[in-house]
């Protein structure tokens, strides 16, 4: 074995650093459950860093989080604008400095971008311990969003600097990592996800819950999972629909999630059914019982809903970014259009409610392609990653200054 290619088969001391983790139901907090699951199985000891929720005190909690970590430290934080269940997380670089100095990890894996992440990436710096960050999540281009576009050029450039500074950071997909690496960020290193197969399943398709949407056996159900916010693309999932439904009448649109936009679109689309968050076996209950899945996004980085809908047997109409660019193949076990084909993707969709053999054919192609995803595979990769890094310490030990744009 070479200097620098570290074992991840001994035990290790992994931080984990994050301004968003379970329970907590977002797509970087459900990624972070099952990394942490994942190398706690693997023998590694695993400390959380993150933001207190409004009952929590700051401070060291031991041996909780239903087996997610062994210890976490919990600091101040603020509510993210715009997202009020999330909070920005507030710390000194030199608390953590003290704190792994006390405790020193092997190695730092800092998942968000905001002033909790740059305190510990400036800690893991001035002791020398391998820092890696993840590209979790495209806040740039949310800007857009919001009416805020005129950020994203500034925005592109934080995230540049705070990557950099980083030994590695890690992408979802190959599409990502060119996104990123255009960014001017190097190097990057992909990590892509699994999904819970036992969790989401077809079996678990609930003909109550289907009556309860009023659907009967042959009717269609449009399923859209995650949060109903702009940078979502509803829009497009609504219009989606509505083709649908001027075809087939009895098809019913169902949306399982919570956000900014639920009061408007609840206001405007009163027939449309709004489930709320669900978790664990109930949201699993909900993919099994819809049976074509939108995912309208532009945004995200990956998108685990995607697969979770996989696993579940449905059929995905996506844009070929982000998890579909990876995992879906157009008509053989979804069907997805070009970012820039609003048309593509909604004809898509029509073309699966129109052709019924199609849609069966892919959502069992689904389900099957979904059995390969495996967690334990990515986790290994997660390790080889992140625990190899030693020899990039001294680089990234010297110091930058946050550009001006």
């Amino acid at each position: 074995m070479t200097e620098q290619q570290v074992s991840p088969s001994h035990n290790r001391h992994i931080v984990v650093v994050s301004e968003t983790f379970p329970p907590e139901i977002n797509g970087v907090a459900n990624t972070l459950r099952h990394l942490c699951q994942g190398l706690l199985k693997q023998g590694h000891r695993i400390s959380v860093v993150r933001p207190r929720q409004r009952h929590e005190s700051t401070g060291n909690v031991t041996s909780a989080g239903q087996a997610l970590f062994t210890d976490e430290h919990l600091v101040a934080g603020i509510p993210l604008p715009g997202y009020p269940d999330l909070r920005f997380g507030l710390t000194r670089s030199a608390r953590l400095t003290r704190l792994w100095k006390r405790t020193r990890p092997d190695a730092i894996y800092v998942a968000t971008q905001g002033p909790l992440g740059v305190a510990a990436v400036s800690a893991a710096r001035q002791l020398g311990i391998p820092v890696s960050s993840g590209f979790h999540t495209n806040f740039h281009t949310y800007s857009r969003y919001y009416g805020a576009g005129f950020l994203e050029k500034l925005l592109c450039g934080y995230g540049r600097w705070f990557h950099n500074r980083t030994a590695i950071t890690l992408v979802p997909t190959r599409k990502m990592q060119t996104v990123v690496n255009a960014m001017g960020v190097h190097p990057t290193g992909l990590w892509s996800r699994g999904v819970d197969c036992n969790r989401f399943n077809p079996h678990k398709r609930d003909d109550a819950l289907r009556a309860s949407w009023n659907v009967e056996a042959n009717d269609r159900v449009v399923l859209y999972v995650g949060r109903l916010a702009s940078e979502k693309n509803l829009q497009i999932a609504a219009t989606c629909f509505e083709r649908i439904r001027n075809l087939h009448p009895r098809t019913r649109f169902v949306l399982v999630g919570d956000g900014p936009l639920r009061k408007r679109m609840a206001e405007r689309h009163p027939d449309y059914i709004f489930c709320g968050m669900q978790r664990g076996e109930d949201l699993a209950r909900h993919y099994a019982s819809g049976d074509i899945f939108l995912f309208p996004s532009k945004t995200d980085t990956f998108g685990n809903v995607v697969t979770e809908a996989m696993a579940s047997g449905l059929a995905v109409v996506a844009y070929d970014d982000a998890a579909a660019s990876e995992h879906i193949s157009h008509e053989g076990n979804g069907m997805k259009a070009d970012l820039t084909d609003d048309d593509g993707f909604i004809d898509a969709a029509l073309k699966l409610v129109d052709q019924p053999t199609l849609l069966n054919r892919i959502r069992a192609q689904a389900r099957l392609d979904a059995l390969d995803l495996n967690w334990h595979v990515q986790i290994e990769q997660f390790e080889q990653l992140v625990l190899n890094q030693k020899h990039r310490v001294k680089y990234h030990a010297t110091k930058q200054s946050i550009p001006l744009l």
